[in-house]
């Protein structure tokens, strides 16, 4: 019989492993190889063995997967771990931890279930493939997500009617798919009979691939064009694809004449779109088109605080604010932050603190401070707007150089832990209500100006790397 796990600490190793894997692989492969494992782990840590469902998984884990896990368990554990790949036995009974999917499982776009595991909607056993823990009250609530949360809030209460399309843009891990799957949920808690059907845009892609196969259109076209609210991620990966284009415009003008609904996510607004056709772009953009932004402080705080407590901790909220503060992008970064907090936290059976925090994120925060710096920032911005970066301390004042000035000191505030006078010192000794008046007037004009609005995504995901 294999060794039990020797006590909380070994359960402690191995969940921080896992949670440190689900960080770092595709969901998919994650979900695939990885979640399935049960590990036992010695008394002395100085053993971890995993037990594996079939030789296939074991040889395939044993040539994708061992050597990284071996080597995270030991910069977890500080010495080296012995791995193990054993077959499970059906009868053995082993004490054994196997990690909960709420507390691995990375936050935005989870995968949907395969249809043979989802329940079927009350419409003749039709599978909506939405994931059903992803809904409005789910939802953190913010300045970054208010306009586009109402817009989805009335579509779900009545689809068909205004905002139809609804195109919904912004950054990575911002909570697009979020608010996709809360509508489709909102909509099957009203109407359990309705055809909802959330998809990836790529999934589209390989349906069409599929009926040009196989000859079969007429069903592909049974099954798009007869939903009542159809939800689809990321529509910026139709590009270049002309049939997948010509076949989604079918469906669209097909569900728009029934008064279905459809919601759309994409990384750029519709006229942004590359290698699109402008018959379609002017669809996208026919509808109602809103942005998710990066959430502003108190969201981030108040998000971390919330996805705490649903993993059963308490995260102090002078730790919150520590962390949102140096976690800025995205939500997707800043539940990565909580994951290796809560893992450093259990391992190391210490309460969270500031103290902690700041250990468990110092790989993540030395590559922070040392990527995003205002002088990188500065050299960044005069190189997308192709001026010297001498102008950013220059006292020249024409709009070609002061306007990419203000965009710079904006971001200086938005992406470092410099205060207002740091900044105009490093902007050719200029006070610091000059900088506040830049920061000002380009987060009011950032709400307002969608080009603006774009250019400075362009450039906040540049300088994240």
């Amino acid at each position: 019989m294999p060794p039990h796990t020797g006590s909380d600490a070994g359960q402690g190793l191995w969940q921080a492993c896992v949670e440190q894997l689900a960080q770092d692989l595709p969901e998919q492969q994650f979900n695939t190889w990885i979640r399935p494992l049960a590990a036992v782990v010695t008394d002395d840590f100085s053993k971890v063995t995993l037990f594996v469902a079939n030789r296939f998984k074991m040889d395939w884990i044993r040539a994708q997967y061992a050597g990284r896990i071996a080597a995270l368990l030991e910069q977890l554990y500080g010495q080296p771990v012995t791995l193990e790949l054993a077959l499970a036995q059906r009868e053995a009974t082993v004490r054994t931890y196997v990690p909960p999917l709420a507390a691995v499982a990375p936050s935005a776009a989870p995968e949907a279930p395969l249809a043979a595991e989802e329940p079927a909607s009350a419409g003749g056993g039709f599978k909506s493939r939405l994931n059903h823990a992803l809904t409005f009250e789910t939802l953190v609530e913010g300045t970054a997500n208010r306009m586009a949360r109402a817009a989805a809030m009335h579509v779900a209460g009545t689809p068909g009617h205004l905002y139809n399309p609804l195109f919904i843009y912004g950054g990575v891990g911002l909570g697009k798919t979020h608010l996709v799957h809360a509508v489709g949920n909102k909509l099957l808690a009203d109407r359990p009979e309705a055809k909802v059907l959330y998809i990836h845009a790529e999934q589209f892609v390989s349906d069409v691939v599929k009926a040009y196969q196989r000859k079969t259109f007429d069903e592909f076209k049974e099954r798009y064009h007869s939903l009542d609210l159809l939800l689809i991620d990321d529509v910026q990966f139709f590009a270049n694809k002309d049939r997948t284009q010509e076949e989604f415009f079918n469906a669209f003008e097909a569900l728009l004449a029934k008064k279905s609904h459809i919601v759309m996510t994409s990384d750029t607004y519709p006229k942004g779109l590359a290698d699109i056709h402008e018959r379609l772009v002017s669809r996208f953009d026919s509808g109602l088109t809103v942005a998710i932004e990066p959430p502003e402080l108190e969201m981030r705080v108040a998000i971390l605080i919330n996805k705490a407590r649903a993993e059963a901790a308490e995260m102090p909220e002078e730790v919150a604010f520590f962390v949102a503060k140096n976690v800025r992008s995205n939500v997707r970064e800043l539940e990565g932050a909580l994951r290796k907090i809560l893992a450093y936290s259990r391992f190391n059976q210490k309460d969270i603190s500031i103290q902690l925090a700041r250990e468990a994120l110092r790989d993540l925060l030395s590559i922070q401070n040392r990527q995003i710096s205002v002088e990188n920032i500065q050299k960044t911005v005069a190189d997308y707007y192709k001026i010297k970066v001498a102008d950013m301390y220059s006292k020249k004042r024409p709009a070609s150089i002061a306007r990419p000035r203000q965009i710079a000191m904006y971001l200086a505030k938005e992406l470092t832990q410099k205060s207002l006078p740091e900044i105009g010192e490093l902007f050719g000794g200029r006070d610091h209500t000059t900088v506040l008046h830049a920061v000002r007037k380009i987060a009011g004009e950032r709400q307002q100006l969608t080009e603006l609005n774009q250019q400075l995504h362009v450039l906040e995901q540049t300088l994240k790397g």
